[in-house]
């Protein structure tokens, strides 16, 4: 071996052994906390989404028509999202909210895994990125089926970059990962449009041009027709753009517009971001500008969307950093075993460990134990947030989180009560015979309604509190007043 070999393998060691930590602390360390921070668990539709996958997994099949609710029980409903639901109810049949904390860990690490390792081949601070991206991605990190299309999206844009650098279109086989997306979150369209500025990007810079056309127009139809490969056929490609035209949205927290006082990460890190663009001007194709901007615009308008710029600005900026061609430092065999099993360890431990669920009215566990047997059956007003819980309890919500299910009419009636509508209030009780109600303490109008003559409170907690309508039910058995009883919590 010659001395300059032996000099460049020493000099190429401390690099390989640098990588690892930056590697284990953003693929297992930062993954493992957010994952286990109780606050994943911070919103009702976590438990209807459970309660889905529970359904699907007893019936075998997908629901045609609402199981879970009084008031739209029977009608038409198909879960678009009931490929993620079922990961989520078999997870939480398996080790019950552990369970599901463990699925969100392993979303988490495949998601900075892809972020890391891609990041690295442009610029040495990776572990910077993966930080920055996850600081964003913290409000928005919920038990819910838009966590397992992050890797998704990650796994997409790298795909493209790959495609590009090699000046050929995807695979064809790679838009299916497209169906995948389209049965576990609505957020497929977005796939859809990352492809096509990537097609574009193709058709302006590719030095044979038709040549680029053809690929990727046979890679945009093979996309196109694997979003049609759903639940919902034709209703599920269009479902996206109903949920955008429901006239009740903004009432919605994720659909409303993004504000530093709601969401102050984001505009954090995008104005470290803003500044560090200014200062280093980063080189991209203008397609990818454009990209970058049409993100950030959806991410201001609708909280929901600042997810998505954070996953692609961290995939697609670095390179736009880099200052010629760095070659990257690969990780050896016997580091890429290690961390295999460092993340099968921590995410089996995620789920052996009991989480400990935050008391709110996303979680009303001891209330809902505390309603007495006889009420459960009966026809109840609850608490926007609750209706999750309460169908993961076995109880039939007046509404939940599926709001556009219900539809804008009685999304708004209910919006009413929850102003106060004294005449709403009435109405709704007479249309739907409602003989108890579940409410948190923040709905302060609702509850003076109910504290009206003829409706008495029979448990309460720093939660919410139940009340009966006189001479609904009687209370008897386990719902003595003032008792919460241990049945009704689920597993931890």
């Amino acid at each position: 071996m010659s001395s300059k070999a032996g000099l460049d393998q020493a000099a190429a060691a401390p690099g390989r052994s640098l990588s690892l930590l930056p590697l284990l602390v953003a693929v297992l360390l930062i993954p493992a906390v957010l994952g286990s921070s109780s606050m994943i668990f911070n919103d009702g539709d976590v438990s209807w989404h459970i309660a889905t996958g529970q359904w699907i997994l007893d019936h075998r099949a997908i629901p045609r028509t609402d199981p879970f609710s009084y008031t739209w029980g029977g009608k038409p409903w198909v879960p678009i999202e009931w490929l993620a639901e079922v990961m989520l109810g078999a997870a939480y049949r398996l080790a019950g909210h552990s369970g599901v904390a463990a699925l969100v860990t392993a979303a988490l690490m495949a998601l900075n895994a892809i972020v890391f390792v891609n990041t690295r081949r442009s610029i040495h601070s990776a572990l910077v990125a993966v930080i920055a991206m996850d600081f964003v991605l913290i409000p928005m990190t919920l038990a819910r089926p838009h966590v397992l299309t992050w890797p998704l999206l990650a796994l997409w844009v790298w795909l493209m970059l790959r495609a590009r650098e090699q000046n050929r279109a995807p695979p064809l086989l790679a838009a299916l990962l497209l169906t995948v997306w389209a049965n576990l979150h609505g957020s497929f369209m977005l796939g859809l449009g990352i492809a096509g500025a990537f097609g574009l990007e193709a058709l302006i810079s590719a030095p044979d041009r038709g040549r680029a056309f053809r690929q990727w127009l046979v890679f945009g139809i093979a996309c196109v027709i694997a979003v049609f490969i759903n639940a919902n056929g034709i209703a599920g490609v269009w479902h996206p753009f109903y949920m955008t035209g429901q006239a009740t949205l903004p009432l919605i927290q994720e659909w409303k517009p993004s504000s530093p006082v709601v969401t102050p990460f984001f505009f954090a890190v995008l104005a470290i971001a803003i500044g560090l663009i200014a200062w280093k001007r980063p080189r991209l194709h203008p397609v990818r500008w454009l990209m970058l901007a049409a993100l950030l615009g959806l991410a201001l308008f609708q909280v929901r969307h600042q997810s998505v710029l954070a996953i692609v600005a961290a995939m697609l900026l670095p390179q736009g950093f880099a200052r010629g061609a760095m070659r990257a430092t690969p990780v050896e065999a016997g580091a890429r075993i290690a961390v295999l099993a460092g993340a099968a360890l921590l995410i089996l431990v995620r789920a052996l460990m009991p989480i400990q669920l935050p008391e709110n009215d996303s979680n009303p566990w001891k209330l809902i134990a505390a309603v007495p047997t006889p009420l459960r059956s009966e026809p109840v007003l609850n608490g926007y947030s609750m209706g999750g819980p309460l169908i993961l309890s076995g109880i039939r919500p007046f509404i939940d989180g599926r709001a556009d299910m219900y539809g804008d009419e009685f999304v708004a009636n209910y919006a009413r009560l929850t102003k106060g509508d004294s005449a709403a209030f009435d109405q709704a009780v007479r249309r739907w015979d409602i003989r108890w109600a579940i409410l948190p303490v923040g709905a302060k109008a609702m509850i003076g309604l109910a504290e009206r003559a003829g409706w008495r409170r029979i448990a309460s907690d720093k939660v919410g509190a139940v009340y009966v309508r006189e001479g609904a039910m009687p209370v008897e058995g386990n719902g003595k007043v003032g008792g919460f009883p241990s049945t009704g919590v689920p597993k931890g």
